[in-house]
């Protein structure tokens, strides 16, 4: 099976502490760069993001990412967790977010995509993506 899911709880900054959201984080072998992260606040979607999947598991030991995205290791009273920075589209109406992730489910997450696609064994067939997209 290419396909990995998890739904995970996260809990977003806020000012009055941390509010707890779910997150479907999804893997497809046939894109293995990539995790899709779907945020919810129960069946309404709040935002999906794309992030590098080796970015990600490199946020586990050191900061990474710039721009829209940063990822950086934290341990908040004995847990591992993972921050996450994202930065909404500028004159969208949609701000900046701080997001925490348990680090335990997430490297569970990662640890079953590895097992679909190896790390460094990632493969995109350029061709069939030029044709994909220039059919459109």
């Amino acid at each position: 099976m290419s396909l990995i899911s998890a739904l995970i709880t996260v809990h977003l900054e806020a000012v009055r502490g941390r509010v707890p959201l779910l997150a479907r984080f999804s893997y497809d072998g046939e894109d293995p760069y990539a995790v899709r992260t779907t945020f919810l606040d129960g069946t309404t979607v709040l935002a999906r993001w794309h992030f590098d999947r080796q970015m990600l598991a490199e946020g586990f030991h050191r900061m990474v990412g710039e721009g829209d995205v940063t990822f950086r290791p934290q341990r908040v009273a004995g847990v591992d967790e993972l921050r996450v920075a994202l930065r909404g589209p500028a004159g969208q109406g949609q701000g900046d977010a701080v997001l925490f992730v348990e680090a335990r489910a997430l490297t569970d997450f990662l640890h079953q995509t590895y097992a679909v696609t190896g790390a460094g064994e990632e493969f995109l067939d350029v061709d069939k993506f030029l044709d994909e997209l220039l059919a459109r």
